[in-house]
């Protein structure tokens, strides 16, 4: 496999790097660089200005407003976003919805739909999780039962991220009989946060923020129009877009970035009588392991990339990739910690605000460490848990 980028793809990196000069306010960008907390408006404004340019539908179909790029192009994107610190692309709308919407949809939704997702207009959430279905997730009990042009939806999502900014949520329901095998009977439902008996709680984290929610939906009405695909053939949609979410999940890029600076912090961070962490024997050796495993990790995203260039679909390769990029993040988050030393102990949520800044040592490293340590420990179970991907890469690559 040939790595080196072309001069088209050159030039292509140097267009995203002059464009992520201006096209990412400096405010914002100072704030992921520093770990400070993005609010709604910050993710709406840097979404806008992406589609200002014409590169908010990374993933989308050129029809709809999405940008054509290659695979290679998208990966360049995503290194040079992250290097910059622009803020992720929230996925529910952009991500995850909206490219379920281009592939399932009828004419009439994406001509409804798709020009909000795209400029960013709406803010959406995803209800698959459900208080006793998670990593099972075709096991859900939220139930849409017909009536006329409707559906009557009772039930209860939970883990719901960013649910209390989110302006619709698309819903997995159960609209089949016990008749059904689990998966058969599941429908993909568009639902109005604004409808008549639907309600956020929020659940707080502990850094005190509201990230996740629970979505009660009480005889809730949704039009039968804001059905995506068949009846009971929602599954389908599901494992399109899990797919397609499980390979961002690796985050090669931003663990890239995180890497270097934990080097850099850990040059200037003494260990004692023996120098800094980067001259501790034990340190050096753990940090150059899961370098080594951002590295492999890396070149399987870049295989992935190789098939999805061929029109292929990213398979079981999607599983393996949320498996290790989960798994590098949480140990470069160890490391962080291990980093900050005794002052990663005591985290003051309300600290949290302040973010990450520059020191070594600290209060300011500590408060970093420990808020994305604790954050980021949700990452080896949304998505599908780790549990589960390993399930699917044992049934779907070694034939167990």
């Amino acid at each position: 496999m040939d790595i080196r980028f072309s001069p088209q793809e050159l030039a292509f990196q140097q267009e995203v790097r002059d464009f992520l000069i201006t096209g990412c306010p400096a405010d914002i960008r100072h704030k992921v660089e520093h770990e400070l907390q993005l609010a709604r408006e910050d993710h709406i404004r840097w979404q806008q200005s992406l589609a200002a340019r014409g590169w908010a539908g990374v993933n989308w179909p050129v029809e709809h407003g999405g940008t054509g790029w290659s695979p290679v192009q998208k990966y360049i994107f995503s290194m040079e976003c992250a290097l910059a610190h622009t803020p992720r692309i929230v996925p529910f709308g952009l991500g995850m919805v909206g490219p379920v919407i281009c592939n399932f949809g009828n004419d009439a939704q994406k001509q409804r739909f798709l020009p909000d997702i795209l400029a960013s207009r709406i803010w959406w959430c995803q209800g698959y999780s459900e208080p006793n279905s998670g990593s099972d997730l075709a096991s859900l009990q939220t139930r849409a039962v017909r009536d006329g042009d409707y559906y009557v939806v009772n039930g209860t999502k939970t883990w719901t991220t960013m649910a209390q900014w989110a302006d619709w949520i698309f819903c997995l329901v159960r609209t089949g009989g016990p008749e059904l095998k689990p998966q058969a009977g599941i429908s993909f439902l568009l639902i109005d946060m604004k409808t008549p008996g639907v309600r956020v709680s929020p659940i707080r984290l502990l850094d005190g923020t509201p990230e996740v929610n629970e979505v009660l939906l009480e005889n809730v009405r949704v039009p039968v129009e804001n059905r995506i695909g068949e009846e009971n053939r929602g599954w389908s949609c599901a494992k399109y877009l899990l797919s397609h979410e499980r390979t961002g999940i690796a985050q090669v890029a931003r663990s890239r970035v995180r890497m270097a600076r934990l080097r850099r912090l850990a040059a200037d961070t003494a260990a004692g009588a023996q120098g800094t962490l980067l001259e501790d024997a034990f340190f050096l050796r753990r940090l150059a392991d899961l370098e080594t495993e951002l590295l492999a990790l890396e070149y399987t995203e870049l295989r992935t990339l190789a098939n999805l260039s061929a029109g292929k679909s990213p398979g079981p390769a999607s599983s393996i990739l949320k498996i290790k990029g989960t798994e590098v993040a949480q140990g470069i988050d160890e490391l962080f910690v291990e980093l900050a030393g005794h002052y990663a102990l005591p985290f003051v949520p309300a600290q949290f605000q302040q973010g990450f800044d520059g020191s070594p040592v600290g209060p300011g490293a500590a408060i970093a460490a420990a808020g994305t340590y604790f954050n980021n420990r949700k990452a080896s179970i949304y998505g599908g848990s780790n549990e589960i991907q390993r399930n699917i890469i044992a049934k779907e690559v070694l034939g167990l």
